[in-house]
């Protein structure tokens, strides 16, 4: 069992939970910044890549993890 979730459906999200990104320039080398969300950008309920958000940081990305 999985402790972690991943970030391919907005329903497990919402602003001020803790989640892991990539950004859009670290997709080739999988970075993750870990960081608290402050906005959801993508709107439809599931997205394959991850649901796209902005940090409270700013940092834009998709959500890879949540962390809780």
């Amino acid at each position: 069992m999985q402790s972690r979730q991943d970030g391919r459906s907005r329903i497990s999200l919402r602003p001020g939970i803790r989640v892991r990104v990539v950004r859009k320039e670290d997709q080739r080398t999988e970075k993750l910044t870990e960081g608290v969300v402050r906005d959801i950008l993508t709107r439809s309920q599931d997205h394959p890549h991850g649901i796209k958000v902005r940090l409270e940081d700013g940092t834009v990305g998709r959500v890879k993890e949540i962390l809780g």
